[in-house]
C-alpha cells in the first residue's frame, strides 16, 4: 500500500496538489481517473495518450496499427463464465476491437506465486489456449517470472496485443458527434454479480455466469457491414456509467440515457438489490458501447443482433448537442437525475 504523496518522480504538479489517499487493490472510479488526468497523462506527455481510447492507433511501415496492454489479477482465478485465462486474452482481444482494429498477435507475461499447484497452471494455459483461438488471435511471445509465497495470490497475468486497421474510419471519442445514437450490446452487470456470488457463498435460483467474451468479430461485422462507427468502448472497470461520463468528459457533449431500455437480467438485478450494489456501475467483460449515427442505427442493431455475443443489442440513448460533458439518464420513474462517477469500484480484484 502507498499513498499518493510517496509519489517521488518528477511531477507535473506541486506533489501537495495531489489528493492524500491510500492506494488499495482494486482502485477505480473517481480516484483512478483523476490520477491518470492530473499524473499519467502529464508525466508522459503523448498525443497517443491523450486521446483516452483503449489502445493506441498509429501508423507504422504503410499499415495502420492498434497496440494494447492490460493486467489481470481478478480472484478467484476461476468462476462461473470463465477464468483469469480467458479473462486476459478476452480483455486484450476487445481494447484492440474497441480501436477499430482486427487483433492478430497477442502477449503473455505470467507472474505465478510460489506453491502455485501445477494443475492449476495447466487449466490457466489451456484457457488461454482455447480463448486464443477462438478469437481468432496467437500468442506470440511471453514471459514468466515467479513471487515469493503470500506475495502473488495464485497467478496475475499481462497481455498485450496488436491488431490492424483496415479500414478508413476514426473509431474513437474524438469522433462522437451531437445526435449520435448509443447503443449497448447486451445485459449488463452479470462478470461483476458472478464474482460477488462465488467469493460470498451466495446461491441463486439459476446460476449467474460471467458475460465474458470476445467481441471482435461483432465488431468487424459492423465495419464490414459498412456502418459508420464513431466510437466504440467496452464496459469493463466502472462499468456502463463511468465509460459513458469518460467519453462525455472527453467529448464536451451531453449523453441522456433512458434506464428502462437497459437490460438487466432479473438475478443480477435482485442481486445488486442484496448486496447494495448498482448495476450501471458493475464491471463487464463481453459488453460494449457503441455510438453511430442517427440514420445508421437500425442497421447496427440488425447486425449486432446476427452475431454471437451482441444478439441482445439494444439503443440506450443520444448524444445532444449540449456542452457540458455530462450523463444524464431518465430513471424508471420519470425523473431525470445526472450520472456520477464513483470515487472508488463497487468491486475489486474484478478483472
Amino acid at each position: 500500500m502507498s499513498t499518493v504523496k510517496d509519489f517521488t518522480l518528477s511531477c507535473p504538479l506541486p506533489i501537495t496538489d495531489y489528493p492524500t489517499v491510500t492506494l488499495a487493490h482494486g482502485g477505480g472510479g473517481k480516484l483512478m481517473h483523476q490520477l491518470i488526468e492530473k499524473m499519467i497523462l502529464p508525466a508522459f506527455n503523448s498525443p497517443l495518450l491523450e486521446a483516452r481510447h483503449d489502445g493506441a492507433v498509429f501508423e507504422l511501415g504503410g499499415a495502420r496499427l492498434a497496440f494494447t496492454t492490460d493486467s489481470y489479477v481478478v480472484r478467484p482465478l476461476f468462476f462461473p463464465g470463465g477464468d483469469i485465462g480467458s479473462l486476459a486474452i478476452n480483455g486484450t482481444v476487445n481494447d484492440l476491437s474497441m480501436c477499430g482494429a482486427r487483433p492478430v498477435y497477442l502477449s503473455c507475461g505470467l507472474i505465478l506465486e510460489e506453491g502455485l499447484p501445477m494443475e492449476t497452471l495447466w487449466a490457466v494455459v489451456q484457457s488461454l489456449k482455447q480463448a486464443a483461438e477462438v478469437a481468432g488471435v496467437q500468442l506470440v511471445t511471453g514471459d514468466t517470472k515467479v513471487v515469493d509465497k503470500g506475495k502473488g495470490d495464485g497467478v496475475f497475468i499481462n497481455t498485450a496485443g496488436v491488431g490492424l486497421i483496415e479500414h478508413g474510419l476514426t473509431i474513437a471519442p474524438s469522433a462522437v458527434r451531437a445526435g449520435d445514437v448509443v447503443l449497448l450490446s447486451g445485459d449488463v452487470g452479470r462478470h461483476g454479480i458472478a464474482i460477488m456470488a462465488l467469493r460470498e457463498g451466495l446461491e441463486f435460483e439459476s446460476a449467474i455466469e460471467s458475460d465474458c467474451a470476445p467481441l471482435n468479430a461483432a465488431v468487424q461485422t459492423l465495419i464490414g457491414g459498412n456502418v459508420g462507427v464513431h466510437c466504440l468502448r467496452d464496459l469493463t472497470r466502472g462499468g456502463l456509467g463511468t465509460t459513458l461520463i469518460e467519453i462525455a468528459e472527453a467529448t464536451g457533449l451531453q449523453i441522456t440515457i433512458d434506464e428502462m431500455k437497459i437490460p438487466v437480467r432479473d438475478d443480477v438485478a435482485g442481486a445488486c438489490e442484496v448486496l447494495g450494489f448498482d448495476p450501471l456501475y458493475l464491471a463487464n467483460e463481453g459488453r460494449m458501447i457503441v455510438f453511430v449515427p442517427e440514420n445508421e442505427a437500425a442497421r447496427a442493431l440488425e447486425l449486432l443482433r446476427g452475431s454471437q455475443h451482441t444478439a441482445g443489442a439494444v439503443e440506450i440513448g443520444r448524444v445532444t448537442g449540449e456542452r457540458g460533458g455530462l450523463v444524464k439518464m431518465k430513471s424508471r420513474i420519470g425523473t431525470t437525475r445526472i450520472i456520477d462517477m464513483l470515487s472508488g469500484e463497487q468491486l475489486p480484484r474484478i478483472c
